[in-house]
């Protein structure tokens, strides 16, 4: 991949986007009422993030947005996917509802309309309250309800200025990093038994739609993460480690929304509740459906003599009836993981393939890479290439799917800004604007004056 490559181009109603999230960028903690959340309390388990770093700051995004969303403006993104802070608006998870958190939702939606960008509201981002975490958290199919319950509260709030809801981001990684490996927040390893977290969240999310549009909020969907998974070899041990492992972190999590059924009855046959009569809420119809994709997977069966990829990050607990290998022959990013733009058109195709006319319009709501480029050159220029490569070759491999006819409406660039990454703490940089955590001045990097050309090119504004 080369800078030199021709931009591909898309229709003129395509959507253009970024994203970041709550605990991520925003900081204050601790400021106007704010409750704990499983995050604050996760960073504080020594050893659980890179340098012992912590969201207690961020990038102060919770006072410096009016100068995010400028960049934004300047960008000429047309929408920008956030994610509200639960323990913000309801610092218990339940109950009395913290207006100074509200109000701060409220200046940020105001302030991106105001720019003409348009709001796509993320529900939940994985920073659940600590005092929902304390009495079972998502092991608890009463959160569930809790996240309705918040769902009506921001919904009422600002739904009059909302252009895009989702309940959810991302279920099956905090299902398989914060419940079954113990990685993420809350830090369980419960193996197979997480599970059970994975269903309470997706009927979270049926029953938060359903309060959503019974608040009069439309256009809504889910953020949720899918990539192709492949066998390492055509041997049948390789061929079945594969098929289980994709049913598990792909189908279980799109399957419940988009058929109203689990991939597997082995699968729903581990989950407590009435899982017939969840599914029938789970499964609530909706007006779009978001994939974020960052890389694909390659699965061996477990005693097989594929050599081991750090493709997860962590080791599988024992007894796990897959194993990750590595993918080679492709370039990386510096947070290590494979580039493959074609893994896009890969998972968008085998999306409208498997739903067919059921598969609502698809937004890719996530797309993105860490490079480690350094801040300002001596010209104040920050030359990452490699990000301007990865966007150009992932809108590429988009555009095929979309030649190919699959009803494609939008990219959102993961991230806006360089921020938190969770157990990576602030090494790893996606953003398209480099923060200097000293002093926290936003630089705009190459790659956001490529993207601000990309979207203009499409608008007719040359700048």
């Amino acid at each position: 991949m080369t800078t030199q490559q021709q931009d591909p181009h898309f229709p003129a109603d395509f959507l253009w986007g970024v994203a970041a999230a709550a605990y991520q960028i925003e900081g204050a903690v601790d400021a106007d009422g704010r409750g704990r959340s499983i995050w604050d309390v996760f960073c504080e388990r020594p050893g659980a993030i890179v340098r012992g770093e912590t969201g207690v700051l961020a990038t102060d995004h919770y006072r410096r947005y009016r100068e995010d969303v400028a960049l934004m403006r300047d960008l000429g993104v047309g929408a920008y996917r956030l994610s509200v802070s639960w323990s913000r608006v309801q610092p218990d998870g339940r109950g009395a509802v913290n207006e100074a958190g509200l109000d701060f939702y409220d200046r940020l939606i105001d302030e991106l309309c105001a720019a003409g960008i348009r709001p796509a509201v993320t529900l939940f981002h994985w920073d659940l309250p600590q005092a929902l975490q304390d009495t079972g958290g998502w092991l608890e199919r009463d959160t569930a309800a809790r996240l309705a319950e918040y769902a009506d509260i921001v919904g009422r709030r600002l739904g009059d200025r909302v252009a895009m809801w989702m309940p959810l981001n991302e279920p099956v990684v905090h299902t398989l990093y914060g419940h079954a490996l113990g990685v993420h927040a809350p830090g369980l390893e419960l193996g197979f038994g997480a599970l059970q977290a994975a269903h309470h969240q997706l009927l979270g999310h049926g029953l938060a739609v359903q309060a959503l549009r019974a608040a009069g909020c439309g256009n809504i969907g889910i953020a949720s993460n899918h990539a192709p998974v492949h066998a390492a070899s055509d041997a049948p041990g390789d061929v079945d480690a594969a098929d289980i492992y994709d049913h598990i972190v792909n189908w279980t999590f799109a399957d419940p929304v988009l058929r109203g059924s689990y991939p597997a009855p082995e699968l729903a046959a581990l989950l407590q509740g009435p899982v017939e009569d969840d599914l029938a809420i789970i499964s609530q119809p909706l007006d779009w459906f978001g994939i974020n994709y960052y890389e694909p997977t390659v699965i061996a069966a477990p005693d097989s003599e594929e050599g081991t990829a750090g493709v997860l990050e962590v080791d599988l607990p024992p007894g796990m009836p897959f194993r990750p290998v590595a993918l080679d022959g492709y370039p990386r990013t510096d947070f290590g993981w494979p580039i493959v733009p074609d893994g896009l058109r890969e998972i968008v195709q085998t999306f409208a393939d498997r739903y067919g006319d059921s598969l609502p319009p698809i937004y890719i709501t996530e797309s993105g890479a860490s490079f480690h480029d350094g801040g300002p050159d001596a010209d104040g220029r920050i030359r990452d290439t490699r990000r301007i490569d990865y966007h150009r070759a992932h809108l590429t491999a988009l555009r095929q799917a979309v030649d190919a006819g699959v009803d494609v409406r939008g990219y959102f660039v993961w991230s806006i800004l360089d921020n938190f990454e969770w157990a990576a703490g602030y090494q790893e940089r996606f953003g398209l604007v480099h923060v200097d955590y000293d002093t926290l001045e936003r630089t705009p990097k190459d790659s956001y004056h490529w993207y601000r050309n990309l979207i203009a090119a499409h608008d007719g504004r040359a700048r």
